[in-house]
Formats: structure tokens, C-alpha cells, sequence
């Protein structure tokens, strides 16, 4: 193995996080990753057109033991600030419901914008680079890597964990960062798969897979009024996605099927105007019509509307504003956004991302315990801490 090189700073991880703290590191940054190419959870994301941030980003919206830790590196660097980023390099963007901001054009234009704000900064990329082992001593890291077939060794003042956490292994996710903190002396938050489809026994809702409809899901710590998808394995949709970060195995879950529709009232003043007609025709102008037919397997759907009593119609719209089910689970890190929980923020600076355990030690993005909501917060938070490691590292 030849001799190390030296560096001010080695970034672990060319995603969102670990490519904005090299942007503004300061001079002598190698960034490390082992996908062939940089930034692959910014190009899946959106659809391919990375919903990169959101226009009502608040410490509300993001999940974590200690809610207050996000707000410093937030309130530092905005979605306001990013804005201005995106705009300055040329990229259209446009708002879409919630707040929720995506690119004209495709989600590989940040990437490109974010390497052109590496590549002013003088940061170096290698890519296809596995890390072996890291160490610490006498002030200094010291990380060995396997690059292209060769062990080679670099050492640096300061380490950034940015190799996020362990959603979608099949993109090369891993628990690497959390192996390193724990190694370092710091302490770990549970982790579970999160912004996830649920998942039911088999065949559950297989005859209304692809069908969608408006829908407000609970559960007793939180609710999210977003659409609510079928599929061959169960739930998914923006609000299934957003429950599922709030959800524990075994429990239920609550959904008004008919958000903003008094179902009881609708269905007796239809009654009174054409009561001839059949009670399953009526719901099919509510419902969509395959939803009408599952509920029918459970509940009395016959008959034509005249020959049905009040309490009849009263019972049939709690069902539809209370639909209860319970999950088997859920899809895992195989489909998982983002993970949930992750390195504790007990042991880091809230300010600057650094460790209190480790001088020049740094962990931020998903790699930390702060999780946000669908809709481009968790792209935020990997910005936002990016920004606030790579600030500190260059004032130190």
C-alpha cells in the first residue's frame, strides 16, 4: 500500500448530505462513495425530478428523540437559502401541493449543481471506493480503502459520516455510519424503515391494486390528509407513507375514506330525490366503485335507497369515515425512503454537527436521529447539516 495522503477533511458519502458539506469544507476535501456515480437517492427521487425541498419546512415536520436538535442547522440554512442556490444555477423549478418544490427538467441537474459547487470548492470525488477500515489517533484519522482493485490510505483532521442509513440496500445502503459512531463512543436510536408502504396478508387488496383516493390516515400520535393508494402487498400513497414513520407493529390504523363528505347526510338527501335508486350506485359517486365492492364484502350493501332506515345509513358512513385495519408490517429498507432513528443527537453539537465524544468526528443527513416528512423536508435536513458541518470544518 503506497503512502497515505493527506487531507483537512474526508467525507464519507457523495449523497445530498456529504456533497454539500465538501461544497463548503474549505480547502483540502476528499469525498468517498461506492456507487459508480454520485448523488443516486437525488436522481430516484421525485419521480426522477427531486422534490428538493419545501416551502413550509419547520422543526415541526421532522421526527427525532430530541425535537429540538434540527433547529439550529434549519434555521441557519433555509429552504429559502437553497432556493436561491437552485435558482442561481439556472434550474426551473415549481411547486406542486403541500409546498413540495421539484425541477422542470430532471433530478440530475442538482446532482450537476452540486458538483459544480464541490468542484469550486477544490473537493476531490472518488467514487467506487470501499472504506476497509478507519482509525484514529495522535489527532488524525486514518481511513484504508479499496480503489480499483487497490488498498490505499488517506488520512485526515476531520471525518464527516454522511453515508446515510440503511433504506434501499439495493442502491448499496448500509449501517456503515453507525458501525463508525459506535465505534467512536457514540450511541444509536433504534432504526426502522420509515416513509414506507404497508404491507397485509396476501391478496388482501389485490382486486383494487392501482385504485387511489383522497384519504385522511391516523393513528393515535399523528394524522396526514394525502391520498391513499392500493397495491398487490397493501397500502401505500403520501399518506400511508407519512403514518408509517408514527406506526408501530400490531397496531391499527384509522381512515376516513370520504375526507370533507358528511356520508350519512349525502346519502339521505340522495334518498329523498331518487330513492330507487341502488344504495351501491350512491356510494360509487363517493367511493371509487372497487372500494364500494370490498366493503361490501364485510357490510350490508343491498338494496335501494328508499328501503333504508337512518341508522342503517348512519352505521354504513362511521365505517367509511373509520375504516380500521391492521398492518402486518410494512415493506422494510427494501422500499423504505428514509430510516428512522439513527445516530443520537446527544452526542453531537447541534450547531456545528461535530461530536462531543471526538474532535474533527462529524455525522449529518440521514445517517443522524432526525427524520422529516415526505415532501422534500429530509432533503432539507441533508442541506441544512450538510451546510452546518462544512461551515464549522472551514471556520475551525
Amino acid at each position: 500500500m503506497s503512502k497515505a495522503t493527506r487531507y483537512e477533511t474526508i467525507i464519507l458519502g457523495a449523497g445530498a448530505a456529504g456533497m454539500m458539506a465538501a461544497a463548503h469544507a474549505g480547502p483540502g476535501v476528499l469525498v468517498i462513495d461506492h456507487a459508480k456515480a454520485p448523488g443516486e437517492k437525488i436522481r430516484i427521487s421525485g419521480g426522477g425530478r427531486c422534490n428538493f425541498t419545501n416551502m413550509d419546512v419547520t422543526p415541526a415536520n421532522y421526527l427525532s428523540e430530541n425535537p429540538h436538535f434540527c433547529k439550529s442547522a434549519l434555521a441557519r440554512y433555509s429552504q429559502w437559502d437553497f432556493i436561491e442556490l437552485v435558482s442561481k444555477h439556472g434550474i426551473a423549478w415549481h411547486e406542486k401541493t403541500l409546498g413540495q418544490l421539484f425541477c422542470d427538467g430532471k433530478a440530475t441537474q442538482i446532482i450537476d449543481m452540486l458538483l459544480s459547487e464541490m468542484n469550486r470548492a477544490g473537493a476531490e470525488l472518488w467514487l467506487r471506493t470501499s472504506v476497509v477500515d478507519v482509525a484514529h489517533r495522535d489527532g488524525r484519522f486514518t481511513v484504508v480503502l479499496e480503489r480499483e482493485g487497490r488498498r490505499a490510505e488517506a488520512t485526515a483532521a476531520n471525518l464527516v459520516l454522511a453515508t446515510g442509513g440503511k433504506s434501499i440496500p439495493k442502491m448499496g445502503a448500509s449501517g456503515l455510519a453507525y458501525d463508525l459512531a459506535q465505534q467512536f463512543g457514540h450511541d444509536l436510536v433504534e432504526t426502522r424503515p420509515a416513509l414506507v408502504p404497508f404491507t397485509f396478508d396476501k391478496g388482501r387488496f389485490g382486486d383494487l391494486s392501482g385504485t387511489a383516493l383522497p384519504c385522511r390516515l391516523s393513528n393515535d400520535r399523528a394524522q396526514f390528509a394525502e391520498a391513499l393508494l392500493f397495491t398487490h402487498r397493501g397500502l401505500s400513497g403520501p399518506a400511508v407513507l407519512q403514518l408509517s414513520s408514527y406506526w408501530r407493529e400490531g397496531e391499527e390504523i384509522v381512515g376516513d375514506l370520504a375526507p370533507g363528505v358528511d356520508v350519512a347526510e349525502t346519502l339521505k338527501q340522495a334518498r329523498q330525490s331518487n330513492g330507487r335508486r341502488a344504495l351501491t350506485t350512491e356510494l360509487s359517486q363517493i367511493l371509487p366503485s372497487k372500494l364500494v365492492s370490498l366493503l361490501g364484502q364485510t357490510h350490508d350493501l343491498k338494496g335501494n335507497l328508499a328501503d333504508i332506515p337512518n341508522a342503517r345509513m348512519d352505521a354504513l358512513a362511521n365505517v367509511i369515515h373509520n375504516w380500521r385495519v391492521k398492518p402486518t408490517g410494512t415493506e422494510g429498507y427494501r422500499t423504505a425512503e428514509v430510516t428512522l432513528g439513527g445516530l443520537s443527537t446527544e452526542g453531537l453539537d447541534s450547531k456545528t454537527l461535530m461530536s462531543k465524544h471526538l474532535p474533527g468526528l462529524y455525522a449529518i443527513g440521514e445517517a443522524v436521529d432526525v427524520t422529516g416528512w415526505l415532501g422534500g423536508y429530509n432533503f432539507q435536513w441533508a442541506w441544512a447539516s450538510g451546510v452546518a458541518a462544512g461551515a464549522a470544518i472551514r471556520e475551525a
